[in-house]
């Protein structure tokens, strides 16, 4: 397993007046990926941006597009967001009737697939798609809104993610989204996580690109 940190900052956060100097802000500070927290106030009680945010975001930036749908039907509108631009697309296990197929969708299309957990849903839940994912997203508060406090149980089932996988022989990505800060971000770093969504705690800040290598340093001091 790398020892290098991923950094993911969620542009939840940021000022959606000036989204595009936010996103290049980050970006051009070393953001491995842009996260995009799209919600349909249905699954989560949000609503948050949809396709055309994602399109004009793809011609600002060459940073990675990580694109999390907290939506109820991605079975359907999955395509939505390949056709906009999307570099990596995760949906969420609790949401979708038929989770291998979409998976298989996404990668078909030339993205990488990832798949997400609430906070109560059980590891075990995917253990048959884990082998055909790109990355695993653990959520470290229940999904909906930017700033909750980390859930410390999630430290636990990060590890009990990395058995998993390794059980199955496979690695994907494992990233934590929620309350992730300097002090949170070492307790799952050396769980297995190595990629972290930081959104208040980068953007509320008053130096984004220092606050996001920040967190990025605690974690991989915590290897």
């Amino acid at each position: 397993m790398s020892d290098r940190i991923m950094m993911a900052p969620s542009i939840l956060s940021a000022d959606f007046t000036r989204l595009g100097e936010a996103v290049s802000l980050i970006a051009d500070g070393g953001a491995d990926f842009i996260h995009v927290d799209v919600m349909d106030g249905h699954f989560v009680p949000n609503l948050t941006i949809g396709p055309p945010v994602i399109k004009a975001l793809k011609r600002i930036t060459d940073t990675p597009l990580d694109v999390h749908l907290m939506i109820d039907n991605a079975d359907w509108t999955v395509q939505w967001y390949l056709d906009a631009g999307a570099d990596w697309v995760t949906v969420h296990a609790e949401a979708c009737d038929h989770l291998h197929r979409v998976v298989q969708s996404i990668r078909a299309a030339g993205a990488k697939a990832g798949v997400s957990l609430n906070p109560g849903t059980p590891i075990e839940s995917i253990r048959e798609v884990v082998g055909i994912v790109d990355m695993v997203l653990l959520m470290s508060v229940n999904p909906g809104f930017g700033g909750q406090a980390f859930i410390p149980r999630i430290v636990e089932k990060c590890r009990a993610l990395s058995a998993l996988c390794a059980e199955e022989g496979v690695t994907p990505l494992i990233q934590i989204d929620g309350g992730i800060d300097v002090d949170t971000a070492p307790l799952v770093a050396a769980a297995g996580a190595r990629c972290l969504v930081a959104g208040s705690a980068v953007y509320c800040s008053d130096d984004p690109v220092v606050a996001m290598n920040e967190i990025r340093a605690a974690a991989e001091a915590a290897l």
